[in-house]
């Protein structure tokens, strides 16, 4: 008796969604139509192109998950020179030794000595170092929001720009050194990331740099942003920037890690190999993102991503971004604002060509400029060509403005404190 009813509120149900489903579609078809018969859609080339609005929307929102990792791990990386930090900002630089004699110290004076400041343990270079990485986050997302729009809007391509990983690894750990440790100064190094995107403009304005590119055999461009891929694969299975599954070790170089314990100082594991609440995590997130992909699902890229930020969210788990610690209540104060803005207080305007009488600023210059030339040259034409945007010349459309826009992007970043900028 109770079955046909059941039935029928089933049918039912099956028809509203259809019906849902079916005015979703008329309304994503219209809204797409509109918007390509518009003046925008025209000069964006959307009928041309064989895309819609919908569709940029969804690519631009998994463009945008995945390469937002950069704002957090450009600022640390960038963060571990020092930046304009120095031990001037210490607070217990300086302690005054007296001797305890009256009678001597009236004759002969209260000695002074300078006692090593305790980088790592120092509140005022901490706060210094604290606000330059708050400076770097702004930074970064500043110098990525200005190249990208400008690749779209002058440019005329959907290509994505942000300051890129090894250019900001080189200029950490080789030209400033790890807290300032290196042969250049911050400001010098910051004038020579400069003058290498000056270089490039000028290479880029003159057309030059499109003769360099097309000198770089097809195989070799591919293959750049391939060796590209496999870096920051590396770099996102590694415990500091990533998942944890990859480990060092004095023997091997690197080992299987995932590790519940590791050492503080060295990261090296003191036990407990994939036990890693967090891996597992992020293994669960990588395996929604594949499964998705594999089956072909539209935005498949999003999924696995913000499965694991929401999960991550929640305090008083083992896989909490937020734990109760001093750094974590920071972090959970911050993020609880939702909507935030910093002004650069500490890196931008750091320039000076103080440094250049030494030769190896113009090492620096010379590599980041060769790194540039092949790096993002190689990365850029990649990148066009999966998009279906090359001719039979080797070129692609829009080359001339693309690559001015990439070294100017580069000017940017350097004057707000962020390392060289690529697509």
């Amino acid at each position: 008796m109770e079955v046909g009813p059941c039935k029928g509120l089933g049918e039912m149900s099956k028809e509203s969604y259809r019906s849902l489903s079916g005015s979703w579609r008329r309304a994503e078809g219209a809204l797409n139509r509109a918007v390509a018969g518009s003046r925008v859609g025209k000069y964006f080339n959307i009928e041309a192109r064989k895309t819609s609005f919908t569709k940029e929307l969804r690519a631009g929102a998994a463009t945008f998950l995945t390469m937002a990792y950069i704002i957090s791990v450009n600022a640390a990386i960038l963060g571990d020179s020092g930046g304009p930090c120095t031990p001037r900002h210490c607070t217990h630089a300086h302690a005054v030794v007296a001797n305890s004699s009256a009678t001597h110290a009236r004759h002969h004076g209260a000695q002074t000595v300078q006692r090593p400041c305790d980088l790592d343990a120092d509140p005022g270079y901490q706060k210094c170092l604290e606000t330059t990485k708050s400076d770097l986050v702004t930074a970064t997302i500043v110098a990525a929001m200005v190249g990208s729009f400008a690749m779209g809007a002058v440019a005329n391509l959907p290509l994505a720009l942000a300051p890129g990983m090894g250019a900001n690894a080189y200029f950490a750990y080789n030209m400033v050194g790890f807290r300032g440790s290196g042969p250049v100064a911050y400001e010098t190094a910051m004038a020579a990331v400069m003058l290498e995107g000056c270089l490039f403009l000028v290479l880029s304005v003159l057309g030059l740099r499109a003769k360099l590119a097309r000198m770089i055999p097809r195989s070799i461009r591919l293959a750049s942003a391939a060796g590209i891929g496999l870096f920051l694969a590396f770099t996102g299975l590694q415990a500091r920037q990533g998942m944890g599954l990859v480990g060092p070790s004095k023997s091997t170089l690197v080992a299987v890690a995932a590790c519940a314990r590791t050492d503080a100082a060295t990261g090296e594991c003191l036990g407990g190999v994939m036990q890693s609440p967090t891996f597992w995590l992020a293994a669960v997130g990588f395996l929604i993102t594949a499964v998705c992909l594999s089956r072909e699902v539209k935005g498949s890229m999003i999924y696995g991503i913000v499965f694991v930020t929401v999960i991550s969210w929640f305090r008083g788990t083992s896989v909490t971004i937020f734990p109760n610690t001093d750094q974590g209540n920071s972090h959970y104060h911050y993020f609880k604002q939702v909507v935030g803005f910093h002004m650069i207080k500490n890196t931008a305007g750091r320039i000076s060509f103080r440094g250049f009488n030494k030769g190896g600023v113009w090492v620096s210059v010379l590599t980041l400029l060769y790194v540039d030339v092949l790096d993002t040259t190689g990365s850029m034409y990649s990148m066009a060509e999966y998009g279906g945007f090359t001719d039979e010349r080797g070129g692609f459309e829009g080359e001339y403005r693309a690559f001015i826009v990439d070294a100017g992007a580069t000017i940017v970043g350097s004057a707000l404190g962020t390392t060289t900028v690529t697509t």
